[in-house]
């Protein structure tokens, strides 16, 4: 990745912060891009910017990133309702719809999601395109239990699938221990019809189509911030 990206990521991201204000719970977002906004919410946080700030991390990851940067923690159990929630993204079109699971935290990013009644979306522009599944795979987890036949099922819509690997060849596993199989479809000019089918599936934990639950997206680059709301 290129250094003029991740000085993009890190902008979009210092500007999503400036809606974080004292006494919010805030999801913290898994990834390259959102480890940007945990950054400076810790620093933030030290400078006095920020008081009373309870972070929800979406990965173990992530918690460990924060609690080594000291930002105070605590879970959806203890706080059901999030104020405001910063994440990337892989892919994101013109509604503001966006694939997310790069980073394998899809499943815990989701539930983080839909209970935010904030949800940025922070990217650099090369995230931008006309429908989603252009330029990325979809992020589908899955049971380790009979995951070829979901491998299969998958096939059977259309999709090229592929078993997520870590980089010692061995199958990549979720926090929760399952499998995620990444789905390629083409682009998806109506994506509901292809998730009201994954939805049915047994044995199909959660996909990494986020539609809906953003309601920001910070886009930066060349040209500058943009921000972007859901109407």
């Amino acid at each position: 990745m290129s250094n003029q990206a991740n000085l993009y990521k890190q902008q979009a991201a210092e500007f999503a912060v400036t809606f974080i204000h004292s006494g919010m719970v805030i999801g913290l977002g898994h990834g390259s891009t959102a480890i940007f906004a945990v950054r400076k919410i810790a620093e933030s946080i030290h400078s006095g910017q920020l008081n009373n700030i309870l972070g929800i991390p979406c990965s173990r990851e992530v918690e460990a990133d924060a609690r080594a940067l000291g930002i105070p923690l605590t879970t959806l159990d203890e706080h059901p309702v999030i104020d405001v929630t910063i994440d990337g993204a892989d892919e994101v079109d013109p509604r503001l719809d966006v694939i997310k699971g790069g980073g394998g935290a899809l499943l815990h990013e989701k539930i983080v999601a839909q209970a935010s009644k904030r949800e940025i979306i922070i990217v650099d522009d090369g995230k931008l395109s006309p429908a989603l599944g252009t330029r990325f795979a979809i992020p589908i987890e899955v049971v380790p239990f009979g995951w070829r036949t979901q491998e299969r099922f998958l096939q059977s819509l259309g999709g090229s699938v592929t078993l997520r690997l870590r980089l010692d060849g061995a199958p990549f596993h979720t926090d929760e221990g399952n499998l995620i199989l990444d789905s390629s479809f083409g682009p998806l000019l109506d994506p509901y019809p292809l998730v009201a089918q994954l939805q049915a599936r047994v044995g199909i934990v959660e996909h990494g189509l986020f539609l809906g639950l953003p309601t920001d997206v910070i886009v930066a680059g060349a040209e500058g911030i943009r921000h972007l709301q859901r109407e």
